[in-house]
């Protein structure tokens, strides 16, 4: 789901509909879905005291939707604590394609002195929901008190795109008070459809570790180039800390917007001997506050600055403003900053020249009795959870995995579950629910946290399938969510359903399978030289017409594979398991050898190491080599 998906109106309130009807009637819009009253301000009656109700034209005389297009100093903080919002708003400013597709239709949206008769007091806004893009509806009727507006404003007094973004947003969780407190990431990615990774840089010791320091300044970099928007905080570590200002002028509890990330020229300049490079890695933030900067190196009017070019200052855009932008140092930042959140608009579009990632996507939820299993730690219900497979078809892959609830702020008292994920790898022809942990690679997991959503982004992924198993911390609890799966190449990504195999509707009358057999070859060894390099060997394993091919391992007489299939049996007894090794060749394939898995008694992660054979017609001979083997093989179905 990118930037340019289809739109779901929001109350089924149509726009076009709804001004039309307005200019017949001659009438300026008044929304009844959100109405100008204190039930859109807060669930508690009279909280807002002194406010009125004004449509711009009533604040000021000439009103404009944007003075000079959007910037970050269009967003300033008003008496909500939604810094989160602020700074999310004031990272969406520096990114024409986001906030073009947020504020849809610009020009026709604008107030035209020349046509008044055109006004009819109705705005449009759109946010990412789920997996959908959201269209919502708003009169101009804007909280304030003395004439001044009591939440978001602009710096310039006729400016109002940030006032009505924000009253959008507060319709579509119930009201403004419903926006106080919450976290950047659900800005951003309701912004954007994007993913967002929030980073704690203090556990990554990114002040003390200068590798992982230029690593990240390179991947921010990056993901300023590819329009991703970010922001930056310091947590605050208790109530009185929140909004607490420190001693170098950055704020607690607050949300900063990142708005550049560039490396300015030393050489030549009075801090080259200083610094000792020629470059200096630097960040530039903004308080939403539109106020209360930084106080050390680099920031307004220190003198670090008077030995940079003039020409170099122009270049990154640098003013002395109280404005509450600010530059400093990529290694002050990690010095000072906790946490960076990072939300990339991931690029699925097969026309693009960047880099395109093929996504999975699930809606589903955990409910009772039998969906909700809670975490790892509950190792008797954990696998009832929902359950996801996906494959990696390269044979090395980075993926990106988010896991999202579908939380609300308009129900009171409504708080996020505690949830994470865990990923298995798993049999390559895996299509059926896991029901044994024990049996399966456990590859990574996330941590768990009460966030709206969870992310990961991990390499290397080695090819073949992988199944998803996200959860809540503690059994029981429901909650619906989003799971959405990135990888390079398609990735059948898909939920498993079912528990035991179903019968096709063609074969009605044939037999049920009354044996599951898990067989997974690890490795082979001594195996027959077919060139002067060694081999290039592949496995194939196959039972009662299904097979799996395992990959082909380069130069080798002793692969290395550690990979499984799963079969369901029909007829065990007349039907062996066949394990069978050939060797890849341009024009055509060699045969290396095979074995036989004829028993079918049930047994558990029994590993063997067994010989190689010939062909049927030469049935008694030996092949060179060895190979080994873990079995499980059970009559109940659902025990693999």
């Amino acid at each position: 789901m990118g930037l340019f998906d289809s739109v779901v109106r929001y109350k089924n309130q149509e726009y076009d509909k709804l001004k039309k009807e307005c200019q017949t009637k001659g009438t300026l819009f008044i929304d009844t879905e959100f109405p100008p009253d204190d039930r859109s301000l807060s669930s508690t009656p009279g909280k807002f005291g002194g406010v009125v109700w004004k449509r711009p034209k009533q604040i000021c005389s000439d009103p404009m939707l944007f003075v000079e297009g959007a910037s970050a100093g269009d967003v300033t903080q008003g008496k909500l604590g939604n810094c989160w919002f602020v700074a999310a708003s004031s990272c969406l400013a520096s990114f024409k394609e986001v906030w073009h597709k947020v504020i849809p239709d610009v020009k026709g949206q604008e107030w035209d002195s020349e046509k008044p008769d055109n006004y009819q007091g109705i705005f449009r806004f759109q946010f990412w929901r789920y997996g959908h893009w959201v269209e919502v509806v708003v009169d101009d009727m804007l909280p304030t008190i003395n004439d001044e507006l009591v939440f978001i404003h602009s710096q310039s007094k006729n400016e109002f795109w940030s006032a009505l973004l924000e009253k959008a947003y507060a319709k579509l969780f119930g009201n403004y008070e419903a926006l106080d407190g919450g976290e950047l990431s659900e800005a951003l990615e309701d912004f954007s459809g994007g993913v967002s990774d929030t980073l704690d840089m203090l556990k990554m010791e990114l002040a003390s570790k200068s590798e992982e320091r230029v690593a990240l300044f390179a991947r921010m970099q990056k993901e300023m180039d590819r329009k991703s928007l970010m922001a930056a905080s310091i947590p605050a570590s208790s109530a009185d800390d929140m909004e607490a200002v420190t001693d170098i002028g950055l704020v607690k509890g607050h949300a900063y917007g990142i708005t550049a990330v560039k490396n300015v020229h030393l050489e030549g300049s009075g801090l080259f001997g200083l610094f000792n490079r020629e470059k200096l890695p630097m960040i530039r933030l903004r308080n939403p506050w539109g106020q209360g900067e930084w106080k050390g190196a680099f920031s307004d009017g220190s003198p670090e600055w008077e030995k940079i070019s003039k020409s170099d200052r122009d270049k990154i855009g640098l003013t002395f403003e109280e404005d509450g932008e600010f530059w400093m140092t990529f290694e002050d930042y990690c010095k000072y900053f906790v946490q960076t959140c990072i939300c990339r608009v991931v690029n699925t579009s097969y026309l693009s020249l960047a880099k395109t990632w093929h996504e999975g996507l699930a809606h589903g939820a955990w409910a009772k009795p039998n969906r909700a299993g809670g975490c790892p730690n509950n190792k008797d219900t954990f696998l009832n959870n929902p359950q996801y497979s996906f494959d990696v078809t390269e044979d090395s892959d980075e993926c990106m995995i988010q896991l999202m609830q579908k939380s609300t702020r308009d129900k009171e008292g409504s708080q996020n579950v505690t949830m994470g994920f865990t990923i298995l790898k798993v049999e390559l022809n895996r299509e059926l629910r896991i029901h044994d942990l024990d049996l399966q690679e456990r590859f990574t997991s996330t941590i768990y946290r009460n966030s709206r959503s969870i992310f990961l982004r991990h390499g290397p992924f080695k090819k073949g399938r992988y199944v998803v198993i996200p959860s809540t911390f503690d059994p029981g609890h429901e909650a619906e969510f989003l799971l959405r799966v990135y990888t390079s190449a398609a990735n059948d990504f898909k939920e498993l359903t079912l528990d035991r195999p179903k019968k096709p509707w063609y074969n009605c009358c044939g037999r049920a399978p009354c044996l599951v057999t898990q067989i997974k070859v690890v490795r082979a060894i001594d195996l027959e030289k077919q060139e002067r390099s060694g081999a290039d060997p592949y496995c194939i394993v196959s039972c009662e017409g299904k097979r799996v091919t395992l990959s082909t391992c380069k130069d080798t007489t002793s692969p290395e594979w550690n990979t499984s299939a799963v079969f369901y049996r029909t007829q065990p007894h007349k039907k062996p398991v066949k394990i069978q090794i050939w060797n890849n060749n341009i024009l055509r394939d060699e045969f290396m050898g095979r074995h036989l898995l004829e028993s079918s008694n049930e047994c558990k992660m029994q590993a063997l190491e067994v010989g190689l054979m010939g062909r049927k017609a030469e049935n008694n001979t030996v092949k060179p080599g060895k190979v080994t083997i873990i079995v499980t093989q059970s009559r109940q179905l659902m025990s693999v």
